[in-house]
């Protein structure tokens, strides 16, 4: 009886497994894959994959992932760099991103775009599962989605992704199927590429606000980042990237620079120096001024090269061996991604 009470069991304990496993393989089927089309919502993830040996490590929204090129950074100043952005990612994310990444490493700077600073809560869940889908399960991802979820959100269906995307069931594509278990990554280093030109033209001022004042919540979670980078011997650096639009108001623009200076941080409005990074907002865009394409990326990223070796005193890595082979694989990649892209840009 003993015997067969076991073997019962095992068939049990058998059956649960095989379950498990079915349940896994559907929920990875069902969860959008990002690799064409939207491909915000893959760049997260590809962090994960890195060395954990940079030098310099970008958090913020598409005024970074579009707007900054490692390549250069480290080609120009050899200096290695990791851009973790995503699309419309809130100030409570990046400091959870950040809170996460400095459980991974020590970079010398970490440099943060205040854009974010002009939203006080949660907005959408399709933006925030761009950025929490991808993250890896630590207290750091619980606190982000606790932090991040509209009202109409569940936080048991972040836990079981399939609870929330189980009718996509009846809408798989080709992708789904092809990077079921493997993807390949979408950026650079955290730079998504884009070679194209749409002049910025007409571009809109801002409309008056009723009120200019940034939230409590926005400077709650900037508070946190200063503690957290001083906590941890690492240099904050603020920033505000060049892009025409969304309008960056004169009032904000005052509030960054008095908070800045009142602790200390070095702050860096891009809009303020297109002409000497060289900008040409009928070249260098290809979205009408939202972002910068890799013309204008990499003209950014020499400009602000100088900046972090000059002024924030991080030493280039030309010359270690190991980094150099490193960025001969990624430079080959990017190089490639650029001469592919601008072949499809010419016969068009």
């Amino acid at each position: 009886m003993a015997k067969n009470r076991f073997g019962r069991n095992q068939k049990y304990i058998m059956a649960m497994f095989m379950v498990l496993i079915l349940l896994f393989v559907l929920q990875r089927l069902v969860v959008p894959k990002y690799m064409h089309g939207i491909v915000e919502g893959a760049m997260i993830a590809e962090y994960y994959e890195e060395e954990k040996d940079h030098d310099v490590i970008f958090i913020g929204d598409c005024e970074l992932y579009e707007n900054i090129s490692p390549a250069v950074l480290w080609t120009d100043y050899g200096i290695n760099s990791y851009i973790r952005g995503s699309a419309q990612q809130l100030i409570w994310q990046s400091y959870y991103l950040m809170e996460e990444t400095l459980k991974y490493e020590h970079p010398d700077v970490i440099v943060f775009n205040v854009l974010s600073m002009k939203y006080d809560v949660p907005q959408n869940e399709a933006y925030n599962r761009m950025t929490l889908d991808g993250m890896r399960w630590s207290m750091s991802k619980v606190n982000d989605i606790k932090a991040s979820m509209t009202e109409e959100e569940h936080f048991v269906e972040y836990v079981f992704p399939i609870l929330r995307y189980h009718s996509r069931i009846t809408q798989l594509e080709q992708d789904d199927i092809t990077y079921l278990f493997d993807k390949e990554n979408v950026t650079f280093n955290g730079y998504y590429m884009r070679v194209d030109v749409k002049a910025a033209e007409n571009v809109p001022t801002g409309k008056p606000l009723g009120n200019y004042q940034f939230g409590d919540n926005a400077y709650y979670y900037l508070d946190k980042m200063v503690e957290l980078c001083e906590k941890e011997g690492v240099e904050l650096v603020l920033v505000k990237a060049p892009s025409l639009y969304p309008y960056w108001y004169d009032e904000w623009e005052v509030q960054m620079e008095d908070y800045a200076s009142a602790h200390g941080l070095k702050y860096y409005n891009f809009l303020e120096m297109t002409d000497g990074i060289g900008l040409d907002f009928t070249q260098d865009t290809y979205d009408g001024g939202l972002h910068l394409n890799l013309s204008g990326a990499e003209k950014m990223s020499r400009y602000f090269g100088e900046i972090l070796q000059d002024e924030c005193g991080i030493e280039s890595r030309r010359g270690d061996e190991h980094l150099e082979q490193v960025w001969e694989k990624k430079l080959s990649d990017y190089n490639a991604e650029k001469e592919e892209q601008l072949a499809k840009l010419d016969s068009n």
